[in-house]
């Protein structure tokens, strides 16, 4: 995990020393596109794994679980930094 947040980190201080390269604001059009294609790629991955397929519905719940619970975390802790930094003093 640390590896992968160096590489990240080290991309980003690339990115911001060569921010003004025409190549990189051009590359920047192709992310999207490249993020898909990664999800293609994931999914090709999960389909052909007969372990995740046959246990489609046990791990189809956690994951529901999962991501209402991230969801209702991140909202809880917007509202909070909204109420906590955000909003003004006096009535509204």
């Amino acid at each position: 995990m640390f590896t992968i947040i160096s590489i990240m980190f080290t991309g980003i201080g690339i990115g911001y020393l060569l921010r003004d390269l025409r190549f990189l604001q051009k590359v920047e059009k192709s992310i999207s596109l490249t993020i898909f294609l990664l999800l293609f790629v994931l999914g090709l991955s999960i389909g052909s794994n007969s372990l995740i397929i046959n246990n489609i519905g046990k791990f189809g719940w956690q994951a529901i679980v999962l991501a209402t619970l991230s969801i209702l975390g991140s909202l809880l802790a917007s509202f909070l930094v909204f109420h906590l930094f955000f909003k003004k003093g006096g009535n509204e």
